[in-house]
């Protein structure tokens, strides 16, 4: 038995706001299924084949099915994987999208959390794989998700406007969750909407979904979306929206930018082909390290990504070029070097390029950005 004098010193735990999916951590993900009533069978086979295919995943540990005790019809999945990155890029995968087709058939509904592990009461079990979260992170209570999509070329100056012009949707979802800010911005022909949310993140998109001036919206610009869809079809809608997510990989707020406002921007930072993940790693750990700088004029950052989509949503003091190096995470030449490996086509960068330049390629164009009357 350890005694008081036997535990080791407490860690000295950052009180900055942070989430990472990049701390090597190992991740647990569970799945909530809703089946129809007399589907259980059918669901039964559709998930085997399916934990037969993700068995072969990398970086996918096991895997269990669990069955209500209470309601056949409630059914709980649960994976461990070595680490977050893995799981996502399978589960952003076309793959798993045409993967997960017969399941749709079955159920009602589905809910995904995922977790790092932090504490194992037995121990880590041997030949697991991974770590363990080494320290509890601070949050602040908001949620951030984005989605992202292409129009069609010659169609961006009416995309905009419609986005732009949309009434905004009532804030309130329930008692405990709040729609608090919503931001769009366009690079080219692809948009990118980012949201941000006090409470349940998928109460508040139904609750988004179901407002009629966003419903308008939608179809207003349905016409102009280069992916085809039909929001009145159930599996065209979530088909769409699936590969529309832009999930959040990595936050920080820096130790400036408590209670602090500054200018909203994003960055679209193309990656080369199978190269996002480590783009988006690479950033968030300049944005990391930047957090230690009080000269960093970058006081929150978000970085989202899917397969090679990487955007970073940030608020900035004094706007984005001046100081250029820092808002892009690049202080030397060997930074500038690293990225350049990583970026796609006009994006890439070599050493001695003006760096206000990087910025203007990146640079997105702001559609519009409404936060509630409370935030």
């Amino acid at each position: 038995m350890t005694t008081t004098s036997e535990r080791p010193p407490a860690r000295q735990v950052s009180q900055r706001v942070s989430q990472s999916v990049f701390d090597g951590s190992r991740l647990r993900v569970v799945l909530l299924v809703d089946v129809n009533d007399g589907a259980q069978q059918q669901f039964l086979e559709a998930y085997e084949q399916l934990c037969h295919h993700v068995a072969s995943v990398p970086g996918h540990v096991s895997d269990q099915l669990c069955q209500s005790i209470e309601n056949p019809s409630q059914w709980l999945i649960t994976s461990e994987w070595e680490s977050a990155p893995p799981f996502l890029a399978w589960v952003n995968s076309e793959e798993h999208v045409r993967m997960v087709r017969p399941l749709h058939g079955c159920v009602r509904d589905t809910r995904s959390l995922r977790f790092h592990v932090v504490r194992e009461t037995s121990g880590e079990a041997p030949g697991t794989a991974g770590q363990l979260q080494a320290s509890p992170r601070i949050g602040d209570g908001i949620i951030r998700h984005a989605l992202t999509f292409t129009v069609k070329p010659g169609s961006e100056q009416a995309v905009a406007k419609i986005l732009a012009d949309y009434a905004s949707p009532e804030p309130h979802v329930d008692d405990t969750t709040r729609l608090c800010r919503t931001s769009l911005f366009m690079h080219g022909n692809r948009v990118v909407r980012a949201i941000e949310v006090r409470g349940d993140l998928l109460a508040a998109l139904r609750h988004v979904a179901r407002q009629p001036q966003v419903r308008a919206v939608e179809e207003a610009i349905n016409p102009h979306l280069e992916q085809d869809r039909d929001l009145d079809d159930p599996d065209s809608a979530r088909v769409f929206f699936t590969r529309a997510a832009l999930p959040a990989v990595h936050h920080v707020t820096t130790d400036q930018g408590q209670g602090a406002e500054g200018e909203r921007h994003a960055l679209y930072y193309p990656a080369r082909p199978g190269e996002g993940m480590r783009l988006a790693q690479l950033l968030a750990q300049r944005d990391e390290a930047a957090a230690e700088d009080p000269r960093n004029p970058v006081l929150r950052s978000t970085i989202f990504q899917r397969d090679e989509i990487v955007v970073r949503l940030l608020d900035v003091r004094g706007g984005l070029e001046a100081d250029a190096g820092r808002v892009l995470g690049l202080t030397d030449a060997r930074q500038v070097a690293d990225l350049t490996t990583l970026l796609d086509g006009e994006g890439a960068v070599s050493d001695g390029v003006d760096l206000r330049k990087v910025v203007a390629l990146a640079r997105m164009e702001p559609i519009t950005d409404r936060c509630s009357p409370e935030e």
